[in-house]
């Protein structure tokens, strides 16, 4: 039995992919990734063994062509107007442009966030993907969790004293 074609595949799992490019390398790089997952896919689909995770297969691919686009951001030059006599701070805006996020979470925990909550992958599925255990997978969730819920809503500073109402 032959596997189903590939278009079904692409139109099955297209916004997923895009999702987690979107969400890991911002819109801009996002595009360029997605389409070298879709044709690094392509290539290797005749090989995938019948009655594989399709989507996990998919987004593993996402994931290494993410991981290219990070190399490949670091090596790039920063054109300046004027060479400054001391090295400038890293720029900590992160994958995905934005800064809070950046900022919450390390990027294991923030991969394993959204494979979980906005690909809906089980933890065993993001295990696969990421090339970790399932144990590691629900640690980094509830690690990334425990930051978001800390950062989004901090515990009341000893300084302020007790809150009372009127």
């Amino acid at each position: 039995m032959a596997p189903e074609p590939f278009q079904r595949v692409l139109d099955a799992h297209a916004d997923t992919v895009v999702r987690y490019l979107t969400a890991t390398l911002g819109a801009h790089e996002a595009q360029d990734a997605f389409q070298e997952t879709f044709l690094a896919a392509l290539r290797a689909y005749p090989r995938l063994r019948r009655g594989s995770n399709v989507r996990a297969w998919l987004l593993t691919i996402a994931r290494n062509k993410a991981l290219d686009a990070h190399r490949a951001r670091q090596r790039r030059p920063v054109p300046v107007e004027t060479v400054p006599e001391r090295a400038a701070p890293a720029d900590d805006e992160g994958p995905g442009g934005s800064a809070l996020i950046a900022e919450l979470t390390a990027p294991r925990a923030r991969e394993v966030l959204f494979l979980r909550y906005a690909a809906d992958l089980s933890h065993r599925e993001i295990a696969a993907v990421l090339g970790c255990t399932e144990a590691a997978s629900r640690r980094a969730a509830a690690d990334g969790l425990t930051a978001l819920r800390e950062r989004l809503d901090p515990p009341p500073s000893s300084e302020e004293g007790p809150v009372t109402l009127p």
